[in-house]
C-alpha cells in the first residue's frame, strides 16, 4: 500500500508519498480499497506537530481522518458489511493512504446518489456537528444556532443539518465571496466578520447555542450573544486557548460553556454517533435535503497542495483527496 507521511514537523513541503506493508485485519474490522479521502484543519495541526496526539505512531505518520472507498475483506466478526459494500468512515488517522483496515462500527454506507469524493466529504464534519451541537449542547427544533465559519466543512454542512432538522441558523464569514456564497444558498442569516461586529449585529436574535472554532475575544462576545440557558460549545481555538471571560455572564445567564476533541473519542462513541447518522442525517443526505460541498480535488501524490489551500483558508466546503486505482 501507499500513503502520504509526515516526515517531519512543518509546512506543506514535508508530506511525501511512501510505501508500506498491509497490516494484519483485525476480527471487527473492514480492509477497504481507498477511493477519496477528506482534507481537515486537524491534519494541518497534526502535519504542525505530529507529536501532539502521542498513541499509534501511525496515526501521527499518516494524517487523514475520513475515507471512501471498497471494502475488499471483512473482520471474522463483522456482519453489517460485505465484500464489495461501498462506505464512508470516520478515522483515528491514516487516512491519506491507499488501503486502511477500520473499526466496522465507525463505517457508514455512501448515501445513494453520492460518489466517493462527495462521500469522503461527509465523516468528519457530521460526525463533528452531530456530537457537538446535537449529542453535547442538545440543541432543539426552533432554537437559534451560530456557527462561527461558515464556508468551512463544518460550518457548511452544520448549517444545513440544523436547516433540516427545523433549527435558525446564523453564521460569520471573512470575505464578501464566502457572504455571497451562503446567501445564494440560504444557509442563514450571515455577516462578513471583517466588516461588522457579529455581537452586535445579531444582538436582537435568539440564539441558544454557539459552535466555535475561533476562541480568544470572541469568547466573551459568545457569552454576551447567548440566550438565557445557551449553550458555547468550543471545537478549536484558532485565535487564543487563553481568553479571558467574565463568569457573571456564565453565572447570570445560566450558560454552558464546553467543548470537545473528536479524534481521542472512543468508538464506542464514534458508533453511536454514526447510529445517530445513518437514523438521521442519512435521509435527509439522499433527499437531498442535505448536499456536500466540494471545492476542490487533488491527487493523493498531491496532497502538499491540497494542504496549501487549507493553510490559505480561501476554501468553501471541502477540500478531498482522490486516490488511483
Amino acid at each position: 500500500m501507499k500513503a502520504v507521511v509526515i516526515t517531519k514537523a512543518g509546512g506543506p513541503e514535508v508530506l511525501e508519498i511512501k510505501e508500506f506493508t498491509s497490516k494484519e485485519l483485525g476480527r471487527e474490522q473492514v480492509r477497504i480499497a481507498v477511493k477519496a479521502a477528506g482534507v481537515n484543519r486537524s491534519d494541518i495541526l497534526t502535519r504542525e506537530n505530529p507529536d501532539a496526539y502521542g498513541g499509534d505512531a501511525e496515526v501521527a505518520t499518516i494524517p487523514g481522518l475520513e475515507v471512501a472507498g471498497v471494502i475488499t475483506e471483512i473482520g471474522s466478526e463483522v456482519t453489517a458489511y460485505t465484500v464489495g459494500d461501498h462506505i464512508c468512515a470516520l478515522v483515528p488517522g491514516g487516512g491519506y493512504s491507499t488501503e486502511l483496515c477500520i473499526d466496522a462500527r465507525v463505517c457508514l454506507p455512501v448515501p445513494k446518489g453520492l460518489d466517493f469524493v462527495e462521500a469522503a466529504s461527509l465523516p468528519e464534519v457530521l460526525f463533528t456537528v452531530w456530537f457537538n451541537i446535537f449529542q453535547q449542547a442538545h440543541i432543539k427544533k426552533e432554537e437559534g444556532l451560530l456557527i462561527h465559519g461558515g464556508t468551512s466543512g463544518i460550518g457548511v454542512m452544520g448549517l444545513q443539518v440544523a436547516q433540516a432538522l427545523g433549527i435558525h441558523t446564523f453564521t460569520t464569514v471573512g470575505s464578501q465571496e464566502k457572504l455571497d456564497f451562503i446567501k445564494e444558498n440560504n444557509f442563514g442569516k450571515v455577516i462578513n466578520y471583517k466588516e461588522t461586529d457579529f455581537e452586535r449585529e445579531f444582538k436582537d436574535e435568539k440564539i441558544d447555542v454557539i459552535l466555535d472554532m475561533v476562541g480568544g475575544d470572541y469568547t466573551q462576545k459568545n457569552l454576551n450573544l447567548l440566550a438565557k440557558n445557551g449553550r458555547l460549545q468550543y471545537i478549536n481555538g484558532m485565535k487564543s486557548l487563553s481568553p479571558t471571560i467574565n463568569l457573571w455572564t456564565i453565572m447570570s445567564k445560566q450558560i454552558k460553556l464546553s467543548g470537545s476533541l473528536l479524534k481521542p473519542q472512543s468508538n464506542e462513541v464514534k458508533a453511536e454517533i454514526a447510529s445517530d447518522l445513518l437514523e438521521y442525517v442519512w435521509p435527509l443526505i439522499e433527499e437531498q435535503r442535505i448536499k456536500p460541498i466540494v471545492y476542490k480535488t487533488f491527487r493523493l501524490q498531491n496532497a502538499g497542495e491540497a494542504h496549501q489551500l487549507m493553510d490559505s483558508s480561501a476554501h468553501i466546503g471541502k477540500i478531498v483527496l482522490t486516490i488511483d486505482d
